[in-house]
């Protein structure tokens, strides 16, 4: 398993989630990360992005303001703080390691985490 997500759950809106992402050891740490969604009918889109070093994260208009992605390098693993979340949220939830400057997934993609907002 190259990676795994964790912490989806059902929510009411305003409320909060916080959504866990372990990568197997093969994934460089040095790698950019993102979280992607796919809600039911539509594309997977991404939604955050993150690098290793100082440089600010990245995020899709929809979420800035509300979710935070972070990283812990030593676990190589990437996190998304979703706060205010709105029923439009709703959908599966991935994570992979992308191509710097991209969206373009690097690795085989998970299982996800279904967030569900009501």
């Amino acid at each position: 398993v190259q990676l795994v997500e964790s912490g989806g759950g059902s929510v009411q809106a305003g409320g909060s989630l916080r959504l866990n992402c372990a990568f197997d050891a093969y994934t460089p740490t040095s790698v950019r990360k993102a979280w992607f969604r796919q809600a039911p009918g539509k594309q997977r889109e991404g939604v955050a992005g993150i690098y290793t070093g100082a440089r600010s994260p990245w995020y899709v208009d929809s979420v800035k303001g509300t979710f935070t992605i972070s990283r812990d390098n030593a676990k190589n693993t990437v996190y998304l703080q979703m706060n205010s979340l709105k029923p439009e949220d709703t959908a599966t939830y991935y994570c992979n390691a992308v191509v710097c400057g991209t969206w373009s997934a690097l690795r085989r993609w998970g299982q996800g985490t279904q967030v569900t907002v009501s």
